[in-house]
């Protein structure tokens, strides 16, 4: 990882944060002794010492977890996981201070979003807690009278958990909060860009009382690490949450040894804005939806797809709201945009904004680097004059950028909003409450709001179509990606019968 220094000198080892990788229920070196060190997006310099493990760290985990799963975690009871679930919960609660703080030096996501995130986080445990205790199979009843049927909910076995840098311990609970509930053991491999959390995570479920093994976090600098994970014969299931891209080579992965998974991946995701929207609040959804976050979330409302008739208004409402939004020190309670999270993401979003400029498009708002804080800055950008095929309508930028285009029926705003290969999250902007259902049923993807953008909650379910991934997390329904439903038949009455005919 590399990011523009701004001190005089690097710091020393001994300056450096430590941190170990966590396998077997013990806090560890990797086992070649190397590290790697993660860097700050807003100062641009090293701030912690992080474990360079290796395939050799992943085998070892991975027969960690299956250990964990053949022995006493196997064996635990859903009520003994829901104690543990809800203490890991209540220690989340009582630790979101420093886990939120380790976020901001990680990926530079703004203090006042994480510590509300991660004070929010416990909810994902508790609520999973109430299920686990309610794993039930069910009698089936039988066409022939001598046998009873029934089926029993089973945990996957032992989950490989691949993780983003943008949010990593909430997206790690998507997968985490659930596969334990299920009974699941887990090897987490956090992006190599914003490991800490996940390791200080890790602190929290030792000091929760989780049996060793059942989760282990291995850290890498090196990519064989994820995918010699995501690939391991040892692992039963695969939770991806990243790009589109790496989620095809994982799926891939998975396929060939036949396991689950489940993939979170990209969005180019639309606002649909009808001219009888409130304007002052579609603008405010869409400063939530794009700039919130600094645009680096699978989820970001990146196109505006807005009613012709209103197009300049709100332009205009946003592109001043955007020029407004305060850049900087992303632990100071009134900044309102961090940084880029790391040089390569900030060099990416940097061609896109080239790029949209050399198709044409206006910058309503922004279009550069902002150099004036220091870190990886990008001004809040809005683009107009584009196309249905410009780059920046048609790819994920994952940055603080906005592309609006205009529509002028219903059907054809509901046509462009489909143009993509994408469908994760979408917005409908009407007071016409007949209009926003019926657009909303008829958006292809996976989660739309009504005169809102970007709400989540443990017990409601999130995933996409198409190139957007695979399967639902959260909600009651993601307790079927971590088990396996086995039926059961017995013979009541001792007969026999004809061992060539089908019973």
């Amino acid at each position: 990882m590399t990011t523009t220094p701004v001190t005089s000198r690097p710091p020393t080892e001994t300056e450096l944060e430590q941190f170990k990788m966590y396998i077997g229920g013990r806090f560890v070196d990797a086992q070649s002794g190397q590290t790697f060190e993660s860097e700050n997006p807003y100062l641009g310099r090293s701030w912690a010492s992080v474990p360079d493990g290796t395939p050799a760290d992943v085998d070892t985990a991975v027969a960690s977890a299956r250990a964990a799963l053949d022995g006493g975690w196997g064996s635990a009871t859903g009520f003994e996981r829901a104690r543990l679930l809800r203490r890991l919960g209540d220690l989340i609660g009582e630790n979101a201070e420093r886990l939120a703080r380790l976020e901001v030096n990680d990926s530079g996501k703004l203090y006042r979003e994480m510590i509300g995130q991660l004070q929010y986080l416990p909810q994902w445990y508790y609520y999973y807690a109430g299920l686990a205790d309610k794993l039930e199979g069910r009698a089936i009843p039988s066409d022939k009278p001598n046998y009873l049927v029934y089926t029993r909910r089973e945990p996957v076995g032992v989950v490989a958990a691949i993780t983003p840098w943008n949010s990593p311990l909430l997206l790690l609970t998507f997968k985490l909060a659930v596969g334990l509930a299920a009974g699941c053991t887990f090897v987490i491999k956090p992006s190599e860009h914003s490991p800490a959390s996940t390791l200080a995570l890790a602190e929290v479920i030792d000091q929760a009382g989780f049996p060793p093994g059942v989760v282990n976090v291995v850290t890498g600098l090196n990519r064989s690490v994820g995918e010699h994970l995501a690939s391991h014969k040892g692992v039963d299931k695969v939770a991806f949450t990243g790009s589109t891209e790496t989620g095809r080579a994982v799926a891939q992965a998975a396929v060939r040894n036949l396991n689950k998974v489940t993939l979170e991946l990209g969005g180019k995701s639309p606002q649909i804005v009808f001219p009888d929207a409130d304007l002052a609040a579609a603008a405010n959804g869409l400063v939530a939806g794009v700039f919130a976050a600094t645009g680096q979330t699978c989820m970001a409302g990146s196109r505006l797809i807005v009613h012709e008739s209103v197009h300049d208004e709100l332009i205009d409402l946003v592109a001043e709201r955007a020029r407004a939004i305060k850049l900087g020190d992303p632990n100071d309670p009134d900044t309102e945009m961090g940084p880029v999270a790391n040089r390569p993401q900030y060099e990416k979003v940097l061609g896109y904004l080239q790029k949209a400029k050399d198709e044409g498009a206006t910058a309503a708002s922004g279009g550069q680097a902002s150099t004036e804080h220091g870190g990886l800055f990008i001004e809040p950008t809005i683009f107009t004059g584009v196309t249905p095929d410009s780059t920046v309508v048609k790819e994920e930028v994952f940055g603080p950028v906005l592309a609006a285009y205009t529509f002028s029926t219903e059907e054809q705003a509901l046509e462009l909003a489909n143009d993509t290969p994408f469908g994760l999250a979408g917005a409908v902007w009407t007071k016409d409450i007949h209009r926003g259902h019926r657009v909303a049923a008829k958006l292809r993807a996976g989660t739309v709001w009504i005169n809102a953008y970007r709400v989540l909650a443990p017990n409601v379910p999130f995933g996409g179509f198409g190139d957007s991934g695979l399967g639902r997390e959260n909600g009651i329904d993601a307790i079927n990606e971590y088990t396996e439903n086995k039926s059961i038949w017995v013979e009541l009455t001792g007969a026999t019968r004809d061992p060539f005919k089908l019973g």
